[in-house]
């Protein structure tokens, strides 16, 4: 026999009171009735209790009791589904960040590149901008942590850290010689969710990549900007890959295109998971041609967006069916910096759809692709392609202009050529109308 421990009796001591405490009375009488819904398994605690004790006595190595419980806490919610977990202090904090959009850092974002940790690009009026770092600059050592065999989320959580403190860099430079030091003090760095360019004279582009605090804001700040380069003529609406996020910001970013009616509702056990999220009639762009992109990273909050946009006839979604989240997610803090995130309701869109598990059905089905001239084929000669042809009026060829983006994306083509042929279509339209006044 193994010795007894003081601390699971104990264990044993704080669980079984709290679980007879939840028996009906009296006790003779709850035999032959049916369980209350809220009572403690007395037979499952003590198996708990048990497994508890044999894990401390027998286990090949020694664990202590918080890493014990906090794993007993984590497999509870990972059996109920994919997206309930219990989050310890790193990250909660994480979480915080990512919707926030705000965390203590340097200003770069990084991937790997050969095996070796590289800058992507400096993010504009940051530390790291402003300290000279440059695109395709490898990082050999962080402090001095070297990199080599570094997973990109252990950099990540190196580099970050509370601002006003210092990092030191050690980076190699393509053309160099030898490796060169920075040294960098953290800041807070807002990283933007919305991205905005043209894809054409007239035709706007706007790229969410989540769902964070200040997207919405970030949606109209954009639009404006591209409205500052002239009048929209269409907009695609590129919610690809985006994993979703903050539920608010996704009823902000349909707000910012539907002048009235539901955005989305959910419905859950507890009364306040019942809600109602409709737009107002302050909209940002509520008469531009819009198309939506979406695939099978497109989940949740993003689905959100599509869905009500789509219900409403706002525009007209493109792209593959999305992954189908569609269930909500509360944050519920425990004390000690930690949390639970627990799922307590489904999504709707405003129609009744539920997004779990079916997720939204693309109007126009275009799958992920490029365009290339086949092999042996030849290629169709133009006039533009003589040389010493006659320019044509205006030597900005329309072609000219379009987005490098549209090169190697054949979506957001169709999507550019969607948007082309409804304004065609509206201007006939229009015209055939006025030609029927004139009879």
């Amino acid at each position: 026999m193994f010795p007894t421990n003081a601390p699971l009796r104990r264990l044993k001591a704080a669980l079984l009171p709290v679980a007879l405490l939840t028996l009906p009375l009296p006790l003779q009488a709850a035999s032959d009735a049916e369980p209350a819904g809220d009572e403690l398994p007395v037979a499952e605690i003590q198996a708990f209790a048990e497994v508890f004790e044999r894990i401390k006595r027998a286990y090949v190595e020694e664990v202590d009791d918080a890493t014990l419980m906090r794993n007993a806490m984590r497999g509870m919610l990972s059996e109920l589904d994919p997206h309930s977990t219990y989050l310890d202090a790193e990250a909660y904090q994480s979480l915080q960040e990512s919707t926030q959009g705000e965390f203590g850092g340097v200003g770069i974002e990084v991937g790997k590149r050969d095996g070796q940790l590289t800058v992507i690009t400096p993010i504009d009026d940051t530390p790291a901008s402003r300290a000279g770092l440059q695109a395709q600059d490898v990082i050999l050592r962080i402090d001095d942590t070297p990199t080599e065999g570094m997973s990109l989320q252990e950099a990540v959580d190196l580099m970050r850290g509370e601002p006003g403190t210092d990092i030191r860099l050690t980076i190699m430079r393509e053309g160099e010689n030898a490796p060169r030091e920075m040294n960098i003090e953290r800041e807070v760095i807002r990283t933007e969710s919305v991205k905005q360019e043209l894809l054409a004279p007239g035709y706007g582009y706007l790229r969410v990549s989540q769902f964070q605090t200040r997207t919405g804001e970030q949606v109209v700040d954009a639009l404006d900007t591209l409205r500052d380069e002239g009048p929209l003529q269409g907009l695609v609406l590129d919610l690809r890959n985006n994993p979703g996020g903050v539920l608010q910001a996704a009823v902000d970013v349909a707000d910012a295109f539907l002048e009235s009616g539901l955005v989305v509702y959910t419905e859950g056990r507890l009364p306040d998971s019942a809600m109602r999220f409709s737009a107002h009639r302050d909209t940002a762009a509520p008469d531009v041609p819009l198309v939506i992109l979406i695939n099978g990273g497109s989940a949740s909050a993003a689905e959100i967006v599509a869905g009500a946009l789509q219900d409403q006839r706002r525009g007209v979604v493109m792209g593959t069916e999305s992954f189908g989240k569609g269930s909500v997610q509360q944050i519920m803090p425990l004390g000690d910096d930690e949390a639970l995130k627990l799922t307590t309701a489904r999504y709707f869109t405003p129609s009744g759809r539920s997004i779990q598990a079916l997720g939204i059905e693309p109007d126009v089905q275009v799958v992920r692709g490029r365009l290339e001239v086949a092999e042996n084929t030849g290629m169709r000669v133009r006039e533009a392609d003589l040389e010493g042809h006659l320019a044509g009026n205006g030597e900005d060829d329309a072609r000219g202009e379009m987005s490098e983006r549209l090169r190697d994306d054949y979506q957001l083509g169709e999507a550019l050529n969607l948007l082309k042929a409804l304004n065609v279509l509206g201007e006939r339209g229009a015209a055939a109308v006025g030609r029927g006044n004139d009879g």
